[in-house]
């Protein structure tokens, strides 16, 4: 299993509709990636690890998928589309991960 991450950095000043990302764009990623993509989840950021610091980053997903070439293959075909949609909720470019999940 691995998982795709998506992480928008909080800049200050930076543009993000929490609500589009996750009523809208998230369901269309996986509408078009179909079983390609097992699920998926949303996070918010709400604060870094000290005191009074902000998130490091405003909002993020997790695709879950069986494996790199599964998330490419579900992906690749509509990338143009999903990514067409970005500016719909942000004005951020995300940073992007894909790693092993060991524990589950």
């Amino acid at each position: 299993m691995i998982k795709v991450s998506v992480m928008y950095p909080n800049t200050p000043g930076a543009r993000f509709d929490h609500r589009y990302y996750r009523d809208k764009h998230m369901p269309l990623v996986k509408s078009r990636m179909g079983e390609s993509c097992k699920y998926y989840t949303v996070d918010k950021g709400l604060a870094g690890g000290a005191p009074g610091a902000p998130a490091t980053y405003v909002g993020m997903c997790h695709i879950f998928c069986e494996s790199v070439e599964a998330f490419q293959a579900g992906f690749g075909p509509h990338a143009k589309e999903i990514m067409a949609d970005i500016p719909n909720y942000t004005d951020q470019t995300p940073v992007i991960q894909i790693s092993e999940v060991v524990v589950g």
